[in-house]
């Protein structure tokens, strides 16, 4: 079968959520199932050019008739040499059952991206990425989604096998617990943004929680982009050590967000834009199922990576991804104005403002899982303490287990407040801020940040670790945060981060000290 696409067609088609193909339809004769190797099975190809222009989501209908007990896809497109400047073909897949593509609704099945170039789903098993249950008649979609195009458009070719048999029982999925042994109250280490094989990772779910084991870690979030599929793969993975949370990688064609710690099985859909004043249905979506939105690498330069929905629905934002890089450092002075704009209106009382985290955003060797790490002060290692510690800012982020540091504000009357917390004093009083940091490197430097900008810069009296003591005064700052860096690559720029906490806020009282 060709599919073509004119350009009218497309056009039409771009006001809605994606544009549907003719239905591939296995009810012809020369389609019926019969004596094979594997099995009676029916095979169909497709073919078809996508030009530039075509919609977000291309969808592929499927008429699945009864007795299938197996449905697999595999498909190819075309990478012809593109001129300088601009953008090769890349297209996405995923599949949707009968019960439909609406945004949001039931009918998801799995996603695979651009990982891999076939999948099958059957009652009992399934791709990873992809979600097994019972292959049911009616009509099924196959996404086809172009994330770039040539300038001469892009060829594709896509096979449907269907195979005929009795579906093996559906095992019932096995979750991981909400909590695990613990410390009790205590600082637990943790990595929310990790890949696997069930997105596109190479890593195996076992062996993300042996690299997690292996970083020192006590707990990890399961982020695959577009999927839940990872949620049932941790059975025996683990243990009184290793809390792990479920969630999902959201990847949407204006930036990606991670949703932590959601319950188990929640699927959160990713199929729109900015444009589409949609995400704040799905942000709710996210905390109904218990979990916080978190953009990932909101000034990352891939395509689509760039977080374009702002931060009025974010819990938390992901300031430091993987190795430290410019666009880490952009993040940085965006999360770091927020925060002025939090304080603006002190007098009118406490302003919302946004936790920063760290993430790997681990896929491969020698991807580092926990470097970097959000450290987060929970009353217990659970899902509900340790996102409790992730919202209200309680955490600094680390480059590894082998730093640790406390950062905290003290006044005259011996009144204290934590990383995350507030210390009300009145507007010129001494307040103390004590920084102490142990197992950086042995080039790292201290900067305290203000809403002023940075007030402080000191080596750490030793190799390594000491203490950094500094006073000011609420008048004079706002909040303060704390920052480790190395030693600068390039003179004149700011180093790489060992550390970075969140701020500790001094509100001014009415009134003076004496």
């Amino acid at each position: 079968m060709n599919t073509a696409l004119n350009r009218r067609g497309l056009l039409a088609a771009t006001a809605a959520t994606g544009l549907t193909l003719a239905p591939v339809n296995f009810a012809r004769a020369e389609d019926r199932p019969g004596p094979a190797p594997d099995g009676p099975h029916r095979t169909r190809t497709v073919r078809g050019t996508l030009p530039v222009g075509s919609p977000d989501y291309v969808y592929l209908p499927v008429e699945v008739p009864r007795g299938v007990a197996e449905f697999a896809v595999s498909y190819t497109y075309g990478k012809p040499p593109v001129p300088p400047g601009a953008q090769g073909n890349a297209l996405d897949i995923g599949l949707f059952d009968e019960r439909g593509t609406d945004l949001g609704g039931r009918g998801f099945r799995g996603w695979s991206g651009g990982a891999r170039t076939s999948f099958l789903v059957r009652s009992d098993a399934a791709t990873p990425g992809y979600l097994p249950g019972p292959v049911r008649p009616g009509t099924w979609h196959i996404a086809l989604a172009p994330y770039t195009v040539a300038p001469e458009g892009l060829p594709y070719e896509v096979t449907v096998t269907l195979r005929f048999g009795e579906a093996a029982p559906a095992p019932a999925p096995v979750y991981p617990p909400e909590r695990t042994k613990g410390r009790g109250r205590a600082w637990y280490r943790g990595d929310c943004h990790v890949h696997s094989v069930h997105s596109d990772g190479r890593r195996t779910p076992a062996e993300v929680a042996a690299a997690a084991r292996a970083a020192g870690l006590d707990f990890i979030n399961s982020s695959e982009h577009n999927t839940s599929s990872a949620h049932a793969a941790w059975e025996g993975l683990w243990g009184d050590d290793l809390l792990i949370l479920t969630g999902e990688e959201i990847t949407t064609r204006n930036g990606h967000v991670l949703a932590v710690g959601t319950d188990p099985g929640v699927f959160v859909d990713w199929r729109y834009r900015a444009r589409d004043h949609r995400f704040g249905r799905y942000a709710h979506q996210v905390r109904r199922a218990g979990g916080l939105v978190v953009p990932a690498h909101p000034h990352a330069t891939c395509i689509g990576c760039n977080w374009k929905f702002g931060l009025a629905e974010a819990d938390a934002v992901e300031v430091w991804n993987g190795p430290w890089t410019p666009d880490d450092e952009v993040a940085l002075a965006e999360w770091d104005n927020a925060l002025v704009a939090s304080v603006r209106n002190a007098d009118d009382g406490p302003g919302r403002w946004l936790p920063a985290m760290g993430n790997s955003d681990a896929h491969r060797e020698p991807d580092r899982l926990g470097h970097p790490q959000t450290v987060v002060l929970a009353e217990s290692l659970s899902r509900r303490a340790v996102l409790a510690g992730i919202r209200a800012g309680r955490s600094y982020l680390a480059e590894s287990a082998a730093l640790t540091l406390s950062f905290a504000a003290t006044d005259g009357r011996g009144r204290h407040a934590g990383i995350g917390e507030r210390l009300r004093a009145a507007a010129d009083a001494p307040v103390t801020l004590r920084l102490e940091v142990s197992g950086a490197a042995a080039d790292c430097t201290v900067r305290l940040v203000t809403d002023q900008g940075v007030l402080l810069t000191t080596p750490l009296p030793s190799a390594g670790a000491g203490v950094v003591e500094w006073r000011t005064t609420p008048a004079h700052a706002a909040y303060v945060r704390a920052e480790v860096r190395h030693a600068p690559a390039v003179p004149g720029l700011p180093g790489a981060f060992a550390a970075l906490t969140n701020p500790v806020f001094l509100d001014a009282e009415a009134g003076t000290s004496g």
